[in-house]
């Protein structure tokens, strides 16, 4: 996963009701009650169906880094579905979405203008429309290039160019992402 794609994950998790479950045990569980089966979440996760059955029994307390952290990223993206879907719907039909990023933004503009392209912090909240998109694009499966271009149409529509009230020709580059944060 890129980073617009790992921050939009971010936010949404923001908006859950709870924590997900802490112990190994109670992640393996509750995978297996995701998946219907042990031998699909030993799939999943990449080891033997035993292996799962032990975590289940919490005859295995404490897995391995790279097993722990496949476990966290395996019930997080099952958590609390309806929450999920409930925070997309609202942001993207009513209440947008911000955006904080510190980013090189570069302009095509009119001849005689400062084009030179330069780092820049930005907080700027976004229209529905364009949360729409986004996550649309995230759960369509998109790249970070496609998700990084569609939020620097968004920040290029709403910040630079003020709705359509300023700098009607500009054209931005949103480029060396430093940091990208999403807010709900």
């Amino acid at each position: 996963m890129g980073q617009l794609a790992d921050g939009l994950d971010k936010a949404v998790h923001k908006a859950f009701t709870r924590p997900i479950p802490t112990s190994a045990g109670a992640r393996m569980r509750y995978l297996v009650r995701q998946m219907k089966s042990t031998k699909a979440a030993a799939q999943q996760l990449g080891i033997s169906q035993r292996t799962v059955e032990r975590y289940v029994k919490n005859k295995i307390k404490t897995p391995r880094k790279d097993l722990a952290a496949r476990l966290e990223g395996e019930v997080t993206k099952r958590w609390q579905p309806q929450i999920r879907a409930q925070a997309k719907q609202k942001a993207a039909t009513t209440h947008g979405i911000v955006i904080d990023t510190r980013a090189r933004f570069g302009y095509t503009a009119a001849p005689g203008s400062t084009d030179d392209a330069r780092l820049r912090h930005l907080t700027v909240a976004l229209p529905p429309t364009y949360a729409a998109r986004l996550f649309e694009a995230r759960d369509q499966g998109a790249t970070d290039q496609q998700l990084q271009t569609i939020a620097a149409e968004a920040l290029q529509e709403t910040y630079f160019r003020d709705g359509g009230r300023r700098a009607g020709g500009l054209l931005v580059e949103f480029t060396d992402v430093e940091h990208i944060e999403f807010d709900l």
